[in-house]
């Protein structure tokens, strides 16, 4: 198979119009968000406070606080904790559901997450017969989601837009509206967290995680889960919410005052990384990868009106390596999240990789050239263009993820 090279590359991006722009370590703005993997505040909130908030989302929840009575973790942080709290980890999460005659997506009972522990053992959930749709799911990283949350709907929808012109037609990322929990029904905004995009905030996302990986009830999410679809109040002894909204306030904050994942400095500024960087924008991987966004102004209210972006957060460029939409590259793990349709993923962010030893949504790829290898759909064509890399250009892209 020819081989080609970077210059071969950009030139053929170029002519076609998928030419993007590529940003070097060495071009870092005033204005870029400081990152590391630290325990310390971005700014949001005091050291001081950030420590107390901290501690609890390392908190290990009781059965007497309302454990369970089906759950994941006991803690956030037992699932977000590597390097540091709020990290990634190898915990993975359980999905099922199956697909009627007609081509329609039907939860496994009691909802697509099938919890891998209990407080009683006959409370224990398994997939049951009939249910041919089965996942997992890696836990994801939260450190810097702060900025996250606070990018615009506008600029979202802005990186959708440019993405047909850049890629000729082939990438066309979806933005999903979502509620957001916290300000009430009806109000929507465009999903950025959780592999469908299902969260627009994060005290949404925290409310949610309390419940269905911790089985602890709060005013956003006030109704018990099930085991299996049957109901289990005779292992619930703790009256409904079980948290008053104070720990769920405590975890978005905590995740607002994170550091965005640091590169490895050292390694990034080896000649054969920064050429793998360029390669990285050359053959359109950061066309989905975007490797800059800029978050709203300080002031700007999102949410529902329900969060103002706050000066440690506003007006931030930040490198995540993700658009925050959801694409078809041919993993989509079949299951239908309203709106997010079974086909289709958010784009993994890639800042903090070098702290992952699996990878994709299922950690079913154990080496990054086996995940790179597994992008079809949309991603077919950046895919056969890393393929057609030499060896040492491959190497040299592979030494680039390593760095982030």
């Amino acid at each position: 198979m020819k081989r080609l090279s970077i210059l071969t590359i950009a030139a053929w991006l170029v002519v076609a119009g998928w030419a993007v722009v590529p940003r070097s370590v060495s071009t870092a703005t005033l204005n870029d968000a400081q990152t590391g993997f630290s325990d310390l505040t971005n700014g949001v909130l005091t050291q001081a406070e950030f420590d107390a908030a901290r501690d609890v989302f390392n908190e290990q929840e009781s059965i007497a606080k309302g454990l369970g009575p089906v759950y994941n973790a006991q803690s956030c942080g037992e699932c977000h904790q590597n390097p540091v709290s709020g990290g990634v980890s190898q915990v993975t999460e359980v999905r099922a559901g199956h697909v009627s005659p007609f081509g329609r997506f039907i939860d496994h009972p009691g909802g697509s997450l099938i919890h891998s522990r209990a407080i009683d053992a006959t409370a224990q959930e398994h997939v049951l017969p009939g249910h041919e749709v089965r996942t997992l799911r890696t836990s994801l990283n939260t450190l810097g989601d702060g900025f996250v949350e606070a990018i615009s709907n506008t600029t979202l929808l802005s990186i959708a837009a440019r993405q047909p012109a850049l890629s000729g037609g082939v990438i066309a990322g979806q933005a999903i509206s979502v509620n957001v929990k916290e300000a009430g029904a009806g109000v929507l905004r465009i999903g950025r967290f959780g592999w469908k995009d299902q969260h627009a905030s994060l005290v949404s996302f925290a409310a949610d995680a309390y419940l269905n990986e911790m089985g602890i009830t709060s005013p956003l999410q006030a109704v018990e889960n099930t085991t299996n679809g049957q109901p289990i109040a005779q292992y619930d002894h703790v009256a409904d919410p079980e948290d008053d909204g104070d720990d769920v306030e405590t975890f978005a904050q905590f995740m607002r005052s994170t550091m965005p994942p640091a590169r490895d400095a050292e390694r990034a500024a080896t000649e054969e990384a920064q050429r793998g960087e360029r390669l990285f924008s050359a053959i359109g991987c950061n066309i989905c990868h975007v490797t800059s966004i800029t978050t709203a102004p300080a002031g700007t209210l999102v949410n529902g009106g329900e969060f103002v972006v706050p000066e440690a957060l506003g007006g931030k460029v930040i490198h995540p390596f993700s658009d925050f939409l959801l694409h078809d590259i041919g993993t989509g793990d079949g299951i239908v999240q309203a709106p997010a349709p079974a086909n289709k993923m958010r784009t993994a962010p890639l800042w903090g990789l070098r702290t992952h030893d699996r990878f994709m949504h299922d950690a079913a790829s154990l080496t990054l050239t086996n995940a790179i290898s597994r992008h079809n759909g949309e991603a077919s064509v950046t895919r056969s263009r890393f393929s057609l890399l030499s060896v040492d250009d491959q190497r040299a892209l592979l030494a680039f993820l390593l760095s982030l």
